[in-house]
């Protein structure tokens, strides 16, 4: 089957089951959260996948003694329910000590939109980046999904993936990118970098070709890993433009426009920056995705909009 005829989430845990079927140290936990592929892992591999039940807090310590035992362990549950409700069994469990524990995110900002802020993944990048020991990847397309599992496999320490669900167009060339830069230029353009992640940088894409409309040169820029940021090479491209633009589904404050606006203060580079993205704000309307991104004004032509009365003239 083609990558892209893949869920995202099964392309990350069909990579994960071949990983754990040659290594017997690999331990599947879950939180009573399930995948289609996840089936086969529990059926073929059962002596190496547990699902806990509700209770994220303790599958995190679980996990934290398995891979003091010497065994590389992935857990997996709702973005909240892993990240800001297990924050500080995270943080004392996994970081202090520098684990090898891998946490699986799914739910990536509006993703339940109908289920309201207790299941939006909208404040876990701004939480889990303080982190210092962590690494935090997020996903853009089933290739670097799937990509994924084998880079957190090899990682030392704690890595936090954020997978969509569904299937999204494919960006990248399965045998021509093994995503070790941190970032991707999948667009050049010289008036305007565009710095996105995740499903957003599909909006970007289109962004940027209504942009061209306007005779506007928008390049764009996959930040698929969000920490640590390959601050060299990001510079490199954004040297390149006039202004800056990035788009994200998560709360403004802590996201990428965040990580943007430090890296260009601390590199001493005097370029315009437009950050979009959530309001300082919980979003209280439940909904399709599509139109809570179209209530907070992150549907193409919305953001079409803002960079264009933003641009300056």
């Amino acid at each position: 089957m083609k990558l892209s005829d893949v869920d995202m989430r099964d392309a990350f845990f069909d990579e994960v089951y071949n990983i754990a079927k040659s290594d017997p140290n690999v331990i599947f936990l879950t939180a009573d959260m399930g995948a289609y592929s996840l089936v086969r892992f529990k059926k073929e591999l059962s002596n190496q996948f547990i699902n806990v039940g509700i209770a994220e807090q303790n599958m995190v310590s679980i996990a934290a003694g398995f891979a003091l035992g010497g065994k590389k362990v992935f857990i997996y549950s709702i973005i909240p329910f892993i990240t800001l409700r297990c924050y500080e069994q995270i943080k004392v469990d996994l970081c202090c000590m520098n684990l090898p524990v891998t946490i699986i995110g799914v739910g990536v900002g509006l993703t339940y939109g109908s289920d309201g802020p207790t299941h939006h993944g909208t404040n876990d990048i701004a939480a889990m980046r303080a982190l210092p020991e962590i690494t935090i990847l997020n996903s853009s397309d089933s290739i670097n999904t799937k990509a994924f599992a084998t880079i957190a496999y090899k990682n030392a320490g704690p890595t936090y993936v954020r997978i969509e669900r569904g299937k999204l167009p494919l960006i990248y060339d399965e045998e021509n990118t093994n995503f070790q830069d941190g970032l991707f230029e999948i667009k050049v353009g010289c008036d305007l970098t565009i710095i996105s992640t995740g499903i957003m940088v599909h909006q970007a894409l289109k962004v940027s070709e209504i942009l061209a409309s306007h005779s506007i040169s928008a390049g764009v820029i996959d930040l698929y890993r969000i920490k640590p940021t390959n601050n060299e090479m990001l510079l490199k491209i954004i040297d390149k433009s006039k202004c800056v633009v990035t788009i994200e589904e998560n709360i403004i404050i802590g996201g990428i426009g965040s990580i943007i606006s430090e890296v260009l203060t601390d590199n001493n580079r005097n370029i315009s920056l437009k950050r979009i993205a959530i309001p300082d704000e919980h979003c209280f309307n439940t909904g399709e995705r599509e139109y809570l991104q179209t209530l907070y004004k992150l549907d193409t032509n919305s953001v079409v909009r803002t960079i264009l009365e933003w641009l300056p003239r």
